[in-house]
């Protein structure tokens, strides 16, 4: 059983080709394709493999893709990219504390901090959830049999704080795994979005993959071929007349979902540096507007967005279970001054 997409698509915050290999070609290199070179400084790999990194642009020399009879000159810098990260098999544990909401023989329910990284990855070997929970719990499950997952059924972005739901049993992990690929858990998050909402409800829908111009960022298509189907429904908690309280609510789990999904309909996050979050909405000439604005950009250093509730059928007990959290406390700060802010100006 897959566990949810919002673990499946890699990294949780950087969407764009791992570096698995690099190589700098001696000063006494002869002139040979690249596709034979690789086969002799890459353990264990096929030529039709190298072949095919090449078609799909994934052989880098200097900068640039390279086709597989490129010939290598010495002092060429080669490398091998990947949209996954590198295996990474040595997770070690770490004394990282973990703010435990709620936790019995099967789950774990924690409320993670903005910044923890949830798995070791390309760039953050050490310091991530996995660490946490390896020195806190032993013998947690694997999904799929992936030593750098153990206990993981989803996640969220590393700069996302929040609910998540850890497995610590096989059994657990297989029933909470059919409940993501289902679509029956219920998630729902606080984003704080840039401008005002004209309606009180909506849903946002369609394909989203890769940005077609950038690999780093999501984007939402229209035609299929271009991604996976996501489903966003939306309403407004509050309202502070430049920027608007949402309530999403996931049909689908997809990475970036609903990040992108709220830049697709022109209201991004708060502070979202990816999704056009840090751009100020003009104020309508309002005295000293582009000033606060900037003091919250400032206040909140990453995306306003909180996995608020979570609710599932527990493994065990077949009962529904729902949790809820506080908002953390940078974005409950922000959504303060807002509300002060709004206050003056119907003032």
């Amino acid at each position: 059983m897959n566990f949810s997409e919002e673990y499946i698509d890699e990294p949780e915050e950087k969407q764009e080709l791992y570096e698995h290999h690099k190589i700098l070609v001696d000063k006494g290199q002869g002139m040979l394709r690249i596709d034979k070179f690789l086969m002799y400084k890459i353990v264990n790999i096929s030529r039709t493999k190298i072949q095919n990194a090449c078609d799909t642009e994934s052989v880098i020399v200097n900068g640039k893709p390279v086709k597989s009879n490129y010939k290598v000159k010495p002092y060429d810098e080669i490398s091998v990219v990947f949209p996954d990260p590198p295996k990474i098999t040595d997770n070690l544990p770490e004394d990282i504390p973990l703010n435990i909401v709620y936790e019995d023989q099967d789950i774990l329910i924690i409320n993670k901090e903005a910044g923890l990284v949830v798995h070791p990855a390309y760039g953050n070997y050490t310091g991530t959830l996995i660490n946490a929970l390896l020195f806190h719990f032993e013998n947690l499950p694997l999904n799929n049999g992936q030593e750098s997952r153990p206990g993981l059924i989803h996640r969220i972005d590393k700069d996302t704080s929040g609910l998540m739901i850890i497995a610590k049993t096989e059994f657990a992990m297989t029933f909470l795994s059919k409940q993501f690929f289902d679509h029956t858990i219920s998630r729902k998050y606080y984003a704080l979005v840039w401008g005002d909402m004209k309606e009180e409800t909506g849903t946002i829908s369609g394909y989203i993959g890769r940005s077609l111009k950038d690999r780093k960022v999501m984007q939402i298509f229209k035609e299929p071929e271009h991604g996976k189907w996501a489903v966003t429904h939306w309403k407004v908690l509050e309202r502070f007349y430049f920027a608007t309280l949402v309530e999403c609510e996931l049909e689908t789990g997809r990475t970036h979902q609903i990040r992108a999904s709220m830049q697709h309909i022109g209201h991004p996050i708060f502070a979202d540096s990816t999704y056009g979050g840090m751009r100020i909405v003009k104020g309508m000439g309002l005295p000293k507007f582009e000033h606060f604005a900037e003091n919250c950009l400032t206040a909140m250093q990453r995306q306003s967005l909180h996995a608020k509730t979570l609710g599932f059928i527990h493994p065990t007990t077949r009962e529904f279970m729902l949790f809820d959290s506080e908002l953390a406390t940078d974005l409950a700060n922000v959504l303060n001054k807002f509300r002060n802010f709004s206050e003056t100006y119907r003032k």
